[in-house]
């Protein structure tokens, strides 16, 4: 069951970061594994550096991609990417963490990605996020 979702998960990961590279984004690094856990993506989406977690699910019977961040999950994220930017010296820098959602059928197709912008904000608490959404056969505007 490890080796699947694994399996999943960096499937899900390399879909996500081909849908950033084509928006625009620069991947800066994959997997930055800190000791206060693992940030899936880092990118630059303009100016502003993005630290993005992947979540991927198989249909929705536990609900979906984006419902999967636990508030433990979101301070996890918060202090792995307070932890980079201090080790970088960017703490100076705009950034913001968002959630990649890739929502699948059972065989793997996408049904829907959505990349829910400011997803995590101090404290470790949802933040005020915006939404983007693609669907296969419908194109950005």
């Amino acid at each position: 069951m490890r080796d699947d979702r694994q399996g999943l998960g960096h499937y899900a990961e390399e879909l996500v970061a081909r849908h950033l590279d084509r928006k625009g984004w620069q991947i800066v690094q994959r997997n930055y594994h800190c000791r206060w856990g693992e940030i899936d993506l880092i990118a630059r989406d303009q100016g502003c550096l993005v630290f993005v977690e992947v979540r991927a699910r198989r249909g929705d019977a536990f609900g979906t991609a984006a419902e999967s961040i636990t508030p433990r999950k979101a301070a996890r994220l918060l202090a792995s990417a307070q932890f980079y930017l201090a080790e970088n010296g960017l703490e100076e820098s705009p950034w913001r963490i968002d959630v990649a959602a890739l929502d699948l059928t059972p065989r793997g197709q996408i049904k829907r990605l959505e990349v829910l912008e400011n997803a995590v904000e101090g404290g470790g608490s949802w933040g005020t996020w915006s939404r983007t959404s693609w669907q296969p056969g419908h194109e950005e505007e």
